[in-house]
């Protein structure tokens, strides 16, 4: 799992689906405080780490880092400024393993990324979840692939993710407003409606395995389980 510390919201998405879509399991944290509730839940095999964020520098958040035993052999690479060389002196000093001057191109940040886990030993692989496993669908959260009765699903990014979420909890009803927050964001504007056209567009996908997704009259839906 590789952590990407960004306050940018579209740099943020955009790097962290770019991970995904190259095999690498990664989650986004907009600061400081939602960095910490992540790597209380798991340690990361690499961090990404903005050194301007709204509630902390990353250049303290890396000497945490260093100092924490669970933390201080994690690797991280710093986003600096174009032109920031105090910057970039400063964190590859401070234990940085490498750094990447903003703006940067989205194929060598995820580069940079696979030689910052090989260099730690540790690569994409090693760090992959088992598959969901339900009836004739499985599911790779990592590669982001999705098969059912052995063929490969085309499916949406925002189709994977709602697949991903039901089928983490077999069986558990979920509301529309839940999936619409979990699944889509908080500060997702559109209605309860989207939920239902995604939820069709991906039982036409299932094809014979479409009954896997339930609706629950007067509730949402689950995957049975």
């Amino acid at each position: 799992m590789v952590y990407y510390v960004e306050d940018d919201k579209n740099i943020r998405e955009i790097a962290v689906y770019a991970l995904k879509q190259a095999g690498i399991d990664a989650r986004g944290c907009a600061d400081d405080a939602e960095f910490r509730v992540a790597c209380a839940e798991r340690v990361p095999s690499a961090v990404l780490l903005d050194i301007m964020l709204p509630d902390a520098s990353g250049l303290d958040i890396l000497a945490r880092i260093r100092k924490d035993p669970k933390l201080k052999n994690v690797p991280v690479m710093m986003l600096t400024a174009k032109d920031a060389e105090l910057d970039k002196v400063q964190a590859l000093d401070s234990g940085a393993d490498d750094y990447l001057s903003k703006p940067f191109g989205i194929m060598e940040m995820v580069s940079r990324t696979r030689a910052l886990m090989r260099r730690s030993g540790r690569t994409p692989s090693e760090d992959e979840r088992p598959a969901l496993v339900v009836g004739d669908v499985t599911l790779w959260p990592e590669r982001r692939e999705a098969t059912v009765g052995g063929c490969e699903l085309q499916l949406t990014m925002r189709e994977f993710d709602l697949l991903e979420f039901l089928m983490r909890e077999p069986g558990v009803v979920f509301s529309r407003e839940v999936l619409l927050q979990r699944v889509w964001g908080w500060d997702f504007d559109g209605g309860s409606r989207t939920v239902d056209v995604h939820v069709q567009q991906l039982r036409a996908k299932l094809g014979d395995a479409a009954d896997l997704i339930e609706t629950v009259r007067g509730v949402g839906y689950r995957v049975r389980g």
